[in-house]
């Protein structure tokens, strides 16, 4: 019997697993139906939705394809951008006989370069330039092209009296050369045969001060330029057999070479600087479109609900014949998911194509490759952000219409329910949430500045909402001030109802203007941080590779003269950290710019005026002792560095390991002469080395002093500290350009969620209207009731968004830039009168239509 009735019971429990399961697809079968036959009506009601959705997924798409466009062209060219397959770089030395010998055994063909600044003069003119010096080889990969177009090889061979330069236009119309003018480069003369139209690897070289010119390198010879302990790098180009395993090779030249200061680059990241600099870029920008999208989302979540109220009849009938709650949300879940598709199809051809279209536009404005084309992986990246968007925003609304009874919806009152959801949709809301923000952690490649976006956008959106149900408090016990002011009265009671009150509107405005307010702040705070980070005296010049017997005559000539109030100079090596404590220092300290390539050190006996030491103590005057190294304090923590420890540096190819006997503090914002690395004398002094010395003098005077110490010392470079200045903010003002892009698409965006707003709350307008004339109301106080409701909806999320994007910018610029924060006051002004004009638009637009109806009609509707 009980075997029996355990089998029946099992039996009975199979029969109404698949009976459920035969219910849950018949009920999926229904809402199928039921979506089909709404989405018949087309997209009325959803123009919004679709615009919102398709914008943001459009700036991300785009944003994404335009990075991998450049990391494609980075990536095919290269051996272009480096000028071979590999590269082996020296610093102010030529590679030995045994370095050479080696790169001659493992490639087919080497080519060499000189890389180093120096003063094109011509009479009184003078302009700083990197000079390029190369064999016969180069390029080895890639090709130069000149104007006029003739070889590189008939450019440099002069014509037959000078050795020939070729040089970038800029700076020959900076001179006022023209091919065949003669120029002076230290103290050989050089006759100008063409100017460069491409540089194949130019964007290998990085950032420079100055415009390139090009020589040959053995036209250097008597020139005085690569004097001892002139600053210079040499660069051998490999070209490699097809089958060479780049790893292994690379291996192999570390193991070698790189205790004698040599550093490694091949064609798989041939210009790595611009490749990190275009990911880190492409990573903010899609944050930003992010954003934007975010905006977008509350437009979203804005225009299902104004759609499911149109729908109270349609759903109250379907609950009275026997709908269950699942088919409801179903039905409105596929439609909203099919229109969803529709919207982001509509933004990845857009954000996929646009770039392949103005592709052409686009590269002429890059210095470096890139292959326009359609990349899937970024189109998926995008896709994802947008369906989790929709999902996210619009599953709330959704949950909260299933739980409304058929009673409450024919009266209407779908908006009135203020009820949660359910507990799942709670819990998928909050899935979809995190993996939106791990995607966007994860695909940005910035983690940090992710998680912080998205806890700022969520915080914002907090506030907001928490703003926005106090305004609408504050207007419903306001009603004393409007005494008298009939058109305030309506407009605070406008904004103190809850279903067309305060929420829907600060929602819609206030994230878009918190993410504008944001990205202003930052933006201002940046360029201010710039700009006070300059000292009140800037140095004229940077004078660099003065040879130590043209000191005295230097420091004659500056030190004479009464327009020059200050003079600094110091002894110059560069070093490249290869070992901390025996360790690799990169393992040790990872990518930190100190451990990065080469560093300048310089050497002192005593300790010099005005250096504060920290911890530790300075050498006796007279130490000959082991190597001593005075280390940047702030570096020295950064990097975890303590007394005692030790530094292993490579100069000139010959290690020096040094323990570091004190800590003190470098103030590199001076703009003046500061070193993460101090030795002592006897450890430095026998080495070929040169001097460089800081000037400061009145602007006056700085031609003058430029002119007579270029003519005493033709191998002296001058760099002038305010080109420099200028060179970096412009790419700053780029920077800015490129992030304001994306905050336009964010405010566009929100202006689309305004209008949808303001027109899912036009019913409501044209109901009080109809009322207010027949009471008597005529309709200039109307007008100006919708405009004053308006102004205060306006001035509400703009102050609100104001503070919100203020806090978000202070926690960036302390916590992730690390820098000082103050509020950009004609920013944040901005921003608030932006939210005023912006809702006072979008809420004229939609007044007229209510203005213009016949009451008697509309009240007859409601009847």
């Amino acid at each position: 019997m009980t075997g029996q009735s355990h089998g029946q019971s099992l039996s009975q429990s199979r029969g109404q697993s698949r009976s459920q399961s035969r219910a849950r697809v018949s009920s999926l079968r229904l809402a199928c139906r039921f979506a089909l036959r709404e989405l018949r009506s087309g997209v009325k009601g959803f123009r919004i939705f679709l615009a919102c959705l398709a914008l943001g997924v459009a700036v991300i798409a785009a944003i994404g394809s335009i990075r991998a466009s450049i990391e494609a062209g980075l990536t095919q060219e290269g051996a272009s951008l480096l000028g071979g397959d590999a590269e082996l770089t020296f610093t102010y030395r030529f590679a030995t006989d045994e370095e050479r010998a080696w790169m001659a055994a493992h490639s087919d063909a080497v080519s060499q370069i000189v890389e180093f600044r120096s003063m094109a003069t011509l009479g009184d003119e003078r302009a700083l330039t990197q000079v390029k010096a190369v064999d016969s080889a180069y390029p080895l990969t890639g090709s130069l092209t000149l104007q006029p177009d003739i070889p590189l090889s008939q450019a440099l061979a002069g014509n037959g009296t000078l050795p020939g330069v070729a040089m970038m236009p800029v700076l020959a119309d900076r001179l006022g050369l023209r091919p065949g003018d003669t120029v002076r480069f230290g103290t050989r003369d050089f006759v100008l045969m063409a100017t460069i139209r491409t540089e194949p690897d130019a964007a290998a070289s990085g950032f420079t001060l100055g415009p390139r010119t090009l020589v040959a390198l053995p036209s250097l010879d008597g020139s005085g330029l690569l004097a001892p302990g002139s600053l210079y790098s040499t660069k051998y180009r490999l070209t490699l057999p097809p089958d060479t395993d780049l790893d292994a090779l690379q291996a192999e030249a570390r193991a070698q070479f790189e205790d004698n200061g040599m550093r490694w680059r091949d064609a798989r990241n041939g210009a790595p600087g611009i490749a990190t600099f275009v990911d880190r870029l492409g990573g903010f920008l899609v944050l930003v479109g992010l954003s934007g999208l975010a905006v977008g989302g509350v437009g979203v979540s804005a225009a299902v609900r104004a759609y499911l109220a149109t729908k109270t009849e349609t759903i109250a009938t379907l609950r009275t014949l026997g709908a269950e709650r699942q088919v409801i949300f179903l039905t409105y879940f596929l439609q909203i998911g099919a229109l969803t598709l529709l919207g982001v199809g509509i933004g990845l051809l857009l954000g996929g194509l646009g770039p392949i279209l103005l592709g052409p536009m686009i590269a002429a404005q890059l210095p470096f490759p890139a292959l326009f084309a359609v990349y899937p992986a970024t189109l998926v990246e995008a896709a994802l952000y947008g369906f989790l968007t929709a999902f996210i925003f619009a599953l709330w609304p959704l949950a909260r219409a299933e739980r409304i009874r058929a009673a409450s919806l024919f009266r209407g009152a779908l908006g009135e329910v203020n009820r949660l959801p359910a507990l799942r949709y709670i819990l998928a809301t909050a899935l979809a949430l995190a993996l939106l923000v791990g995607s966007a952690a994860w695909f940005s490649g910035a983690a940090k500045l992710a998680l912080w976006t998205a806890g700022g956008l969520m915080g914002a959106l907090l506030v907001l909402l928490v703003a926005a149900v106090t305004l609408g408090w504050l207007a419903r016990r306001g009603s004393h001030i409007s005494r008298g002011r009939p058109a305030l009265r309506w407009a605070l009671a406008a904004i103190g109802t809850s279903r067309d009150g305060a929420v829907p509107a600060v929602l819609a405005l206030g994230l878009g203007l918190t993410v504008l307010a944001a990205i202003g702040q930052i933006d201002g705070n940046m360029r201010r941080a710039i700009a006070d980070n300059l000292p009140d005296v800037a140095p004229s010049y940077f004078f660099v590779d003065i040879q130590r017997d043209q000191m005295p005559a230097f420091l004659h000539r500056v030190e004479g003269d009464p327009a020059v109030s200050k003079v600094e100079s110091a002894p110059m090596l560069r070093a490249v950290i290869t070992k901390i404590n025996g360790t690799p220092a990169q393992e040790v300290a990872g990518d930190h710019w100190v451990v990065r390539g080469d560093r300048g050190v310089t050497y002192a006996a005593a300790q010099p005026k005005g250096t504060e030491v920290v911890a530790g103590s300075w050498w006796p005057e007279d130490y000959t002792g082991p190597p001593q190294v005075s280390f940047a304090a702030e570096e020295a923590e950064e990097l975890g560095l303590d007394l005692g420890d030790t530094i292993t540096l490579n100069v000139l190819g010959r290690d020096i390991q040094a323990e570091i006997t004190s800590f003190r503090n470098v103030d590199f914002s001076t703009a003046g002469m500061g070193f993460v690395l101090t030795l002592n004398e006897a450890a430095l002094a026998g080495a070929p080395h040169s001097f460089i010395a800081t000037v400061y003098a009145e602007t006056s005077a700085e031609a003058q002093i430029l002119r007579d110490l270029a003519q005493a010392m033709p191998n002296i470079t001058a760099i002038r500290v305010r080109d420099a200045i200028d060179r970096v903010s412009d790419i700053l003002r780029q920077l800015a350009a490129a992030t304001s892009y994306g905050a336009a698409a964010t405010l566009i965006t929100g202006f689309l969620v305004l209008l949808g707003t303001a027109a899912a709350g036009e019913p409501a307008r044209r109901y009080e209207a109809a009322l207010l004339k027949t009471l008597g109301a005529s309709r200039r106080r109307i007008l100006l009731s919708f405009a004053l409701r308006s102004i205060i909806l306006g001035a509400g999320a703009g102050t609100v968004a104001l503070l919100a994007g203020v806090a978000g910018a202070w926690a960036v610029n302390i916590y992730v830039f690390e820098t000082a924060y103050v509020v950009i006051w004609p920013n944040a002004l901005a921003v608030v009168s932006g939210g005023i004009a912006t809702t006072l638009l979008a809420g004229l637009i939609f007044a007229w239509r209510p203005l213009a109806a016949r009451p008697a009609r509309i009240l007859r509707a409601r009847e």
